[in-house]
């Protein structure tokens, strides 16, 4: 057993202050457990934002796809013009004011292990922290994905990720070629095709949706989704399941040729990129916009994966290995509008949880459900 002493004391830690770890805090304070005695949110980022705080300046909020409202308090009188990162930031900033979330940052997580009692020890560079159950809304930022190609490693241009991406300008003159089927792989190929030359390689043909991605169709993606998790599988994005939106903008590069894709090739050469068939493109840059895989390392030591590599759930939320670690914006709930659902839902349990067979939360105001309240109306954004 592990020793506690000086060590802090919550009912629920929060890994996380992107949309989902935000989203579950303030379900918390609707609980009625208070910030820094009932609950305890984490956050390695160096300010508010989440993930939106890297994202490269060129895209603006306009541009932004998937930015939904924080449950409580709406994103108003954004100017469309503006970078997303800032926009974002700020609607965080306000929105962890506005209901005192009061979260520990920058905290870097090492590890999430037994600490005995029935109670989770969470190990960071700022401390420790006990809770009895914990959210973890780590998310993906921190681990973009690239594939392996044979030859990969002696191309002798510019390799980066999306996530290191900045702007179109310094790639101006320059042939890029940009992998990847996603919304990132779109928005960049209209972007840099204004300055550079283009080619766009995806696995699979993409599909572009003409008709509205309504409610329907969003709770049948998630349940594809959700099926995946529930066989204890790496979950695929909603958005893969979606397909991707075509906008005016995204018929305007169709008709331009701007977005009609190769297929996968077969391996990387020191000058470009090259096919079994033959083919062979030159290229001075590889832009890899092939997606992230969440972000669980810290949770490893828990032993959660099935065979399959994924972490099981039972619902949208709750760990089936450990009733008291719930997921949120992994696999179902990873939409912005998913996080939110998943926040309230998570909650209900976590309060369930603690109830059963132990005292009352500590530092609980009352014992009301985390429903949601009317919305606070916020002032618009300065722009």
């Amino acid at each position: 057993m592990n020793d506690l002493s000086g060590v802090h004391e919550v009912d629920v830690a929060v890994i996380g202050a992107g949309q989902a770890g935000l989203s579950g805090a303030y379900f918390l304070g609707r609980a009625g457990l208070r910030p820094d005695e009932g609950f305890a949110v984490l956050d390695h980022s160096p300010g508010p934002g989440g993930a939106w705080q890297f994202r490269w300046p060129s895209l603006t909020y306009a541009k932004a796809h998937g930015v939904h409202d924080l449950p409580g308090l709406p994103l108003e009188g954004a100017d469309p013009a503006r970078p997303s990162a800032e926009v974002v930031s700020e609607y965080f900033d306000r929105y962890e004011r506005t209901f005192d979330l009061r979260v520990h940052r920058p905290v870097n997580v090492s590890a999430v292990r037994e600490a005995g009692g029935g109670r989770l020890l969470v190990e960071t560079d700022a401390g420790a922290w006990s809770a009895r159950a914990l959210i973890n809304a780590s998310g993906t930022w921190d681990r973009p994905f690239i594939p392996h190609y044979p030859g990969q490693e002696t191309f002798l241009g510019r390799q980066l990720h999306t996530a290191g991406y900045r702007g179109a300008a310094e790639f101006a003159g320059r042939r890029v070629i940009v992998v990847g089927g996603g919304t990132s792989a779109v928005q960049l190929l209209m972007e840099l095709a204004e300055v550079a030359e283009t080619t766009w390689v995806t696995r699979r043909p993409p599909l572009f949706r003409e008709q509205p991605f309504d409610e329907d169709w969003g709770r049948a993606a998630i349940a594809l989704v959700e099926e995946r998790v529930r066989a204890g599988l790496p979950p695929q994005s909603v958005v893969s399941v979606t397909g991707l939106a075509a906008t005016e903008a995204v018929r305007a590069a169709q008709a331009r040729g701007i977005l009609d894709p190769l297929p996968a090739f077969d391996r990387v050469t020191e000058h470009g990129v090259a096919w079994n068939d033959g083919r062979e493109l030159a290229a001075d840059v590889i832009l890899w916009a092939t997606g992230f895989r969440a972000a669980l390392d810290h949770l490893a030591p828990l032993r959660l994966r099935e065979p399959g590599g994924g972490i099981r759930l039972d619902g949208t939320t709750r760990v089936a290995k450990d009733p008291r670690i719930h997921l949120i914006g992994y696999g179902p709930s990873a939409s912005t509008i998913g996080a939110n659902r998943a926040g309230r839902s998570a909650v209900r349990e976590i309060r369930e949880l603690l109830a059963s067979g132990a005292p009352e939360a500590r530092g609980a105001r009352g014992a009301r459900g985390p429903e949601e309240p009317a919305p606070v109306r916020s002032p618009a954004l300065a722009h």
